[in-house]
């Protein structure tokens, strides 16, 4: 596996939730130094909204000597302001990639549930929650119009942004992967597929191009590996103050050893790279309480402080997770040096 990294978000916006509402350049600085040095990354996938936190920390990660997979995201929108957006930003990355050449656009995340007009609903809730969507996803009506769109903006990106580009898709998408220099899914290990998780993977190699992971992980609670990629959903962040849906029992060792078995498989499967997601949920913070303990719904490598700082990083508002030593364990084999693209 030549690419381990991991997801950083630097404020994606979904449903109107800011996931990072305070923005420092230091942190950043601090936060991604981290992830080279300790966690032992040699790729990032930087994601969130704001083109100048998207550049500001992609800049950072290139000059520290990480190869950069930037990942804009803009969720809930029209197709057209979507479009608008992922141009607007490869046109700002490839100002980077001049100077930078280790630097991959990720045109787009899991557009049929985070976009309008692939499938019916205003938001990922109502498309999910219509009857028919699954009969969409089941009959593959879908990704004609999925990949109508990503040929429209993959031919559009190109014009403006000279490096190499990819999708991150969703499993259920049936992605035109001759557009794109890498195959790029997110998969989240779950109870129905927990059994033939390398296998799902192993079908992408198919197209004869690298295959990248671009997001996995585990929530840190009793049960989290069987929810996978829903592991979140147990917290309730529209109440006062936002709390768990139930009572739910902390467990950082589960979430180590689901994400070193993962690591296991991928890397066994043969995948070009993996970025574990997410190193930090700011807003999923941890509490003594169970009952509040938001990090539990978090896949972050670190738990989050509201109002203080950690031990082990004393100049930082958290404190790593046994999965962060996990992952740094398993990570330590590879050169810490940006790989070739």
């Amino acid at each position: 596996m030549k690419r381990k990294g991991a997801n950083y978000d630097v404020g994606d916006v979904l449903e109107g939730f800011l996931m990072r509402p305070t923005f420092d350049a230091e942190v950043v600085h601090r936060e991604i130094e981290i992830m080279k040095n300790d966690l032992h990354c040699n790729a990032v996938k930087i994601c969130g909204l704001a083109i100048d936190r998207l550049m500001m920390a992609a800049r950072d990660a290139l000059k520290q000597g990480l190869e950069v997979w930037l990942a804009p995201r803009m969720f809930e929108k029209s197709e057209q302001e979507t479009f608008d957006y992922i141009v607007e930003c490869a046109t700002a990355a490839e100002t980077l990639r001049q100077q930078w050449p280790q630097l991959v656009f990720v045109l787009g995340c899991e557009l049929t549930l985070f976009m309008q007009g692939i499938v019916e609903g205003n938001n990922l809730f109502e498309r999910m929650g219509n009857p028919a969507f699954w009969e969409h996803i089941k009959a593959g009506t879908h990704n004609k119009p999925l990949n109508a769109f990503l040929a429209r903006a993959n031919e559009a990106i190109r014009q403006v942004f000279r490096g190499k580009v990819t999708y991150a898709s969703a499993p259920l998408e049936a992605v035109d992967w001759s557009l794109f220099d890498f195959v790029c899914v997110d998969m989240f290990r779950e109870a129905r597929i927990k059994d033939s998780f390398g296998d799902l993977i192993k079908r992408h190699l198919v197209h004869n191009k690298p295959v990248i992971i671009g997001e996995f992980g585990c929530c840190t609670y009793q049960g989290a590996g069987d929810a996978g990629g829903w592991g979140w959903a147990i917290a309730d962040l529209s109440a006062n103050p936002p709390q768990l849906k139930g009572n739910y029992v902390r467990d950082e060792g589960l979430q180590a050893r689901e994400l070193t078995d993962q690591l296991a498989i991928l890397e066994d499967v043969g995948v070009d790279g993996a970025f574990v997601f997410t190193f930090v949920s700011p807003t999923l913070t941890y509490n003594e309480d169970p009952t509040y303990d938001l990090d539990m719904a978090s896949y972050s490598l670190v738990k989050s402080y509201a109002g203080k700082h950690g031990v082990t990083y004393p100049d930082m508002p958290w404190e790593p997770k046994e999965s962060f030593k996990a992952v740094a364990d398993y990570f330590v084999e590879v050169v810490n040096e940006s790989p070739a693209s």
